[in-house]
């Protein structure tokens, strides 16, 4: 061919690397995204099983302690017994609810993915410059 076409196949050829290269990064990104979906998944599935079966026995200890705390106070104050029960209660249940609240502070979902794209961002803006 004449020199002209020389430049256009050499853009041509550049181009298509570039777009290989595009979507082999575009794949590998979406692969990550996939894998760091199901273990979120199945960390959120984990936690609600351990929660369900840490209520359910907490209930049945709460049950059973508040039935022998009062069973053993009836005599004498049946009232305070109570009370004291509902402090203790109440108190936990905050103690816990504050946990919660920091995990869900502290909770980072696809931390892995955004990391990766924030390098491909950097990289490709330090490339275009």
């Amino acid at each position: 061919m004449n020199e002209n076409g020389s430049p256009q196949r050499g853009f041509k050829s550049l181009s298509k690397r570039f777009a290989k290269v595009a979507l082999d990064v575009g794949e590998n990104r979406f692969q990550l995204l996939l894998l760091e979906f199901e273990e979120e998944r199945q960390r959120v599935l984990g936690a609600f099983v351990l929660a369900v079966v840490i209520v359910a026995f907490s209930l049945l200890a709460g049950v059973a302690f508040t039935f022998v705390i009062v069973l053993a106070f009836w005599q004498t104050s049946p009232l305070a017994a109570v009370s004291v029960l509902a402090v203790v209660y109440a108190g936990t249940a905050l103690f816990f609810m504050s946990r919660l609240a920091q995990l869900r502070r502290d909770w980072v979902s696809f931390s892995g993915t955004l990391s990766q794209l924030e390098k491909d961002r950097s990289c490709l803006t330090e490339l275009l410059r």
